[in-house]
């Protein structure tokens, strides 16, 4: 006889409970296959998958994103159209041209006349990738970049495009893609930021860059960007104040933690926690940033290979430095905003200048990483929002022309991190208007990124306010003929 066991005015027995749990057990897997999304609960843990786990290998540990600020014009880069210079001022075709949104800025011109690059190119490299004059030292390293000619976006102003590019979304108040990554992967290392971000001027129209495009948006405030700057304090208020010394300040902190902590056990408030940790990585930064800073140590050739500019603070060529020196030290990612590109008018000699202040030095980074083994590991990204018309804006003469904002179609490059080198991928039509074969769109581009670091862009999830974010929104691919 099986005892019988009476619970809760409910009476059973072994039998009983098994065959009662088997039909339990039955129930749930049916539910799951039924509603995938059942047991499911919230973040990445909603996924099955732990905080600073990759999901599957990663092919990049760290990124060092070149953002070019304002959108520079592909025609006098990388995207080579010959076309354009046989019909000099000749009006774009209907058919070409469509019905698609033109900016304000152009809108109502009478006349839209085709305008080819100033500079000549030339083929380079075992890859025979098309470069202009513009760009000497990039010419030498094409073996070792990935061009992408057929980016494209919805967004046509600066702000949204920017936005968009970084957030995935063309509004404000979501997270950057380095705040995304900072809460898929963890730190690397726990004496600086996981993401930082850089800032320097060219001598162009420089477009506005602001502190939404690193927020941490609705993840915890420990995935912020943290901005160096050019001055005698990199990061603002983390030196000790006056009079106070090193162990002082230690005492001060654990006597802070101690309130924050019966804070926290007395409302639960999440961001209290993440006042802790800041307060604690602040703490350690004390000693690690003026380390990273530091470039004495640095040789003779590094400089040379860098130019002398990166011995000035805030120039391209000095963050492009720090940034290696960031990212081997284990910055997950570096995000460098260079201002300038907005080119609507005197384009012939803002965009000589421009070149000269970027050329030199992103080659440099790429070289000095693979030299130094780190390639491999780190993904180089260089490019801007949007692209430029085929057309002129404003008055056209042989010296002189504008090109407007175009979003239908841009280039960027890409180095490292397990993305395939010495390729061109994509193709714009013979007037670098409309994309002719293989699009990519932003939210593709950035799932790329998100694989090379190992990471699921359909599953690096966040819920917030009942909905689930993530990145690529609700689309996305991963562009597989790009990477090794």
């Amino acid at each position: 006889m099986e005892k019988e066991i009476i619970e809760h005015g409910f009476s059973f027995n072994r039998r009983r409970f098994l065959s009662t749990m088997s039909l339990g057990i039955g129930s749930v897997a049916l539910g799951s296959l039924l509603m995938p999304d059942l047991l499911k609960g919230g973040g990445l843990e909603e996924e099955g998958l732990a905080p600073g786990i990759p999901h599957f290998a990663p092919k990049a540990k760290r990124v060092i994103y070149l953002f070019q600020n304002g959108a520079p014009s592909q025609q006098e880069l990388f995207d080579y159209k010959p076309k354009l210079r046989e019909m000099f001022g000749q009006e774009i075709p209907p058919s070409v041209r469509g019905t698609q949104r033109l900016t304000g800025m152009t809108a109502n011109q009478a006349s839209f006349p085709l305008v080819g690059s100033f500079v000549d190119f030339k083929q380079y490299g075992q890859s025979q990738a098309w470069v202009s004059n513009l760009m000497p030292y990039t010419s030498k390293i094409v073996d070792d970049l990935c061009f992408v000619r057929s980016m494209y976006t919805e967004a046509i102003n600066h702000d949204p495009a920017l936005t968009f590019l970084q957030t995935g979304s063309q509004q404000g108040n979501r997270p950057s893609m380095g705040s995304w990554l900072s809460y898929g992967l963890g730190n690397e290392n726990k004496n600086l930021p996981n993401f930082t971000v850089l800032l320097s001027r060219g001598v162009g129209n420089g477009q506005g860059v602001y502190s939404k495009l690193w927020s941490n948006g609705f993840l915890d405030s420990v995935h912020q960007g943290v901005q160096f700057s050019k001055g005698e304090d990199p990061v603002l208020y983390l030196r000790d104040p006056e009079g106070m010394d090193r162990k002082e300040r230690r005492d001060m902190l654990d006597k802070l933690s101690e309130l924050n902590e019966l804070s926290y056990q007395e409302f639960g408030d999440p961001e209290i926690t993440a006042k802790i940790k800041q307060y604690e990585m602040a703490y350690r930064m004390q000693t690690a940033v003026p380390e990273v800073m530091d470039l004495s140590k640095e040789s003779d050739d590094i400089i040379k290979l860098y130019g002398p500019e990166c011995l000035v603070p805030g120039t391209y060529a000095a963050n492009c430095l720090l940034a290696r020196k960031l990212s081997e030290n284990g910055v997950r990612f570096v995000q460098l905003y260079h201002q300038g590109w907005d080119q609507h008018g005197n384009l012939p000699y803002e965009i000589t200048k421009q070149a000269m202040d970027v050329d030199q030095a992103s080659a440099a980074l790429v070289t000095d990483l693979k030299q130094r083994g780190l390639l491999d590991e780190t993904l180089v990204i260089w490019g801007g929002e949007f692209g430029r018309t085929s057309y002129t804006q404003g008055k056209l003469t042989p010296e002189n022309y504008g090109r407007d904002h175009h979003p239908r179609c841009f280039t960027i490059w890409m180095a490292g991190g397990g993305i395939k080198p010495g390729i061109v991928y994509g193709e714009t039509d013979e007037l670098g208007y409309n994309i002719a074969k293989d699009p990519v769109h932003v939210h593709d581009f950035q799932a790329t990124i998100l694989h090379q670091l190992g990471l699921n862009h359909e599953k690096l999830i966040f819920k917030h306010l009942g909905r689930r974010y993530r990145l690529t929104d609700v689309s996305g691919k991963v562009i597989r003929d790009i990477i090794s």
